[in-house]
């Protein structure tokens, strides 16, 4: 199951920066993770400092 932002994202990229397949991008409002190419391999979850990020 994919990863999803939430709402406590306070787009400081290091999501983005810590994906290994790049499947997170810059939103309008913060960033969000393409779930037809995420792995499900939490990598963001964990590098996420306002763990803003959870399964989907």
């Amino acid at each position: 199951m994919a990863y999803v932002i939430t709402d406590a994202c306070v787009s400081c990229g290091s999501c983005a920066d810590g994906c290994p397949v790049s499947a997170i991008s810059q939103g309008d409002t913060q960033y969000n993770i393409d779930p037809d190419t995420c792995i499900s391999c939490g990598a963001c979850a964990s590098t996420c400092p306002m763990s803003a990020i959870e399964e989907g």
